[in-house]
């Protein structure tokens, strides 16, 4: 058994790999540069992860998705195996802290942001680790045709003059045949060994309808595929009204958005994955790291940005290799609404400009000032105070942040306070009495000296760990001293944070990224073109139009996506009708009206029929425009 055969069982509990995995393990292995093309459900992360468990050093893995390294740090943590994640809003003597780890701690793996490269300090501390392997993730940000380009990815090309003999590694789930050239350009691979699985998944049947009460069509999919399901929606409001409206319908539903704290996240994931609800309803925070295996539906109900997310979600159903179902559901107003929330209201670099000097000014942020500095956020807030429109804004803030001026954090954080109001002889009082809360608030005080002077800022999960309780045991306990007003107790719930990458310099700035934004705006509405041409378009395979969007061209249909479905219907029809017809022919000519009264068809496929027999001459037309057998 080879070693990495071994290390896959050991740590992840797989007795064999996935298609392409072995091979791209064997490319890093003999350091070789490599690009690897993995649709969502490859299982990338074990491509990188499994040789650098089997080298010396430290594999450096640069990721734009904050959700996407924590999670990946926690799962390796889990099997023991030290990670280590420079996240946002690290203070920069933790930071030290970290690197001294990475350098003296024996870690495996140090993920990072690529706008964590552009430090020099950073940089420096990095160039003196003993990396084994340099993973890019999400690399189709590289390229500007990418769909998520951030310009901080141009400079990882730079990694090659300080470990020119170390091999990189470029992963990325979706990239067409233009995004895939520009991967290994821009990052400089040398030579790249290329592997490639297609975009194939020949037990999905993407579906596509146009339905004009899309709950009830819903309704009638899931009552006929009671198995696991996904329904994407765009925003929170839409989670929260379709679960209800599917639970009051009798299904066992739950929801997942980013504006969930972590415990509720946790809590509706965990019920939806141990299939104690059926549905799970959720918007495209849901996804990372996601892989239940018996998903049998997945179905959208507006229309997505652009085919790679839609294939991505798309792609979260039949991963047991079992038949499975992507059902993309559409109105005619759809194209007037995804117009409206995609292209309408892009930003321009006026707007751009504006938005960014009113995010200093709201945080009082002085010119030339603001570098490192973290705020509790609330778009709606802000927005609010300066009359912005919510989605322009949002989309502006997102371009700032792929461009790495801030990092818009969406995770859903709990901000709590907490000041004791009593002397601290009566909180020993408190404690003789209540043995089982005496650990909780010892650890409480130990930790917080001053805590009886001031109101002070509270890290939950840190004395939940530290007094050997749960976070929910911990708030039990909180809630309790404050009902019996011992202490002052404040949570504040903040749906974002926003860290500030750079010093403020207003125009300087906004001019410095500005220069990608036509490119961007124009390629976003490149991108819903393709999505409106796939669903418009009904005379192509389904599973052909996403095939041929990613360069993979096949001249065969899937047989079971919608349109492959219509075309086997009217083949079957079109049969009985024309044995219908060549019987009443038998006995008499007819006219293609006669023929229409006669067998209770549409004219549209009586005329069809007719021209089929025509064609393969069963039957012949008189000068008086009726027919008979030939």
């Amino acid at each position: 058994m080879s070693e990495a055969l071994q290390i896959l069982q050991k740590y992840w509990n797989h007795n064999s790999f996935r298609s392409l995995q072995n091979e791209i393990i064997d490319s890093v292995l003999s350091g070789e540069d490599t690009f690897a093309l993995m649709p969502t459900g490859g299982g990338k992360s074990v491509c990188f992860q499994i040789p650098a468990m089997m080298n010396e050093g430290i594999c450096l893995v640069i990721s734009p998705l904050v959700a996407l390294m924590k999670d990946q740090v926690a799962n390796l943590q889990k099997r023991n195996i030290k990670a280590i994640a420079l996240t946002g809003g690290i203070r920069s003597d933790e930071m030290i802290d970290l690197l001294d780890n990475c350098q003296f701690g024996n870690y495996k793996f140090l993920y990072l942001s690529p706008e964590r490269l552009q430090s020099d300090w950073i940089l420096e501390r990095i160039k003196n680790l003993p990396i084994n392997l340099i993973t890019i993730d999400e690399a189709h940000c590289v390229s500007q045709w990418g769909h998520d380009f951030r310009p901080a990815y141009l400079k990882i090309s730079n990694l090659k003059t300080y470990f020119p003999k170390v091999p990189f590694l470029a992963l990325t789930a979706t990239a067409t045949p233009e995004v895939k050239v520009d991967i290994i350009n821009e990052l400089g691979l040398n030579e790249p060994r290329i592997f490639e699985k297609s975009f194939a998944r020949k037990n999905i049947a993407y579906m596509v309808f146009e339905v004009e009460d899309k709950l009830f069509r819903i309704e009638q999919i899931l009552r006929k595929n009671p198995q696991s399901s996904i329904i994407y929606v765009r925003n929170r409001k839409s989670c929260l009204e379709i679960s209800s409206q599917l639970q009051s319908l009798g299904f066992k539903s739950t929801y997942y958005h980013g504006g969930l704290s972590s415990k509720e996240k946790d809590k509706n994931m965990q019920s939806w994955m141990q299939d104690k609800a059926q549905v799970i309803v959720a918007t495209n925070a849901f996804g990372m790291g996601i892989d239940k295996a018996d998903v049998k539906t997945v179905i959208h109900i507006q229309l997505p940005e652009n085919l790679e997310n839609y294939y991505q979600e798309a792609g979260r159903s039949g991963r047991n290799g079992e038949k499975a179902f992507a059902v993309l559901l559409t109105s005619p107003s759809d194209i007037l609404q995804v117009e409206s929330q995609f292209i309408h209201v892009l930003p321009d670099k006026k707007f751009l400009n504006e938005i960014f000097i009113k995010l200093c000014n709201f945080f009082q942020i002085a010119y030339g000032e603001g570098i490192d500095e973290k705020f509790s956020f609330n778009l709606n807030q802000f927005c609010l105070k300066y009359k912005f429109p919510v989605l322009r804004t949002y989309n502006a803030m997102q371009f700032l942040d792929r461009q790495g001026v801030i990092t818009l954090s969406q995770e859903f954080s709990e901000k709590i306070s907490l000041q004791f109001i009593i002397p601290s002889k009566e909180v020993m009082r408190y404690m003789s009495l209540n043995p089982n809360d005496e650990e909780i608030v010892l650890a409480i005080l130990r930790t917080y000296p001053g805590i009886y002077d001031i109101e002070t800022a509270f890290n939950l999960p840190f004395i939940a760990k530290k007094s050997n309780h749960t976070e929910t045991q911990v708030q039990t306990v909180l809630q309790k001293l404050k009902e019996r007003n011992i202490v002052e107790y404040h949570s504040k719930n903040n749906d974002a944070s926003l860290i500030f990458n750079e010093i403020r310099e207003d125009e300087r700035t906004i001019s410095r990224v500005s220069k990608y934004l036509e490119n961007q705006n124009q390629l976003k509405k490149e991108k819903l073109k393709s999505v409106l041409h796939y669903i418009s378009e009904q005379n192509v395979c389904k599973s052909k139009l996403i095939l041929n969007y990613f360069g993979e061209k096949t001249t065969d249909d899937c047989g079971i996506c919608s349109y492959c479905i219509a075309q086997k219907n009217i083949k079957t029809d079109t049969i009985k009708l024309s044995k219908k017809i060549i019987a009443l022919l038998k006995i008499e000519e007819l006219n293609s009206r006669e023929i229409e009264n006669r067998t209770k068809n549409t004219s549209h496929d009586v005329i069809f029929a007719i021209q089929q027999l025509l064609e393969h001459e069963f039957i012949i037309v008189q000068p008086n425009n009726k027919y008979t057998l030939k």
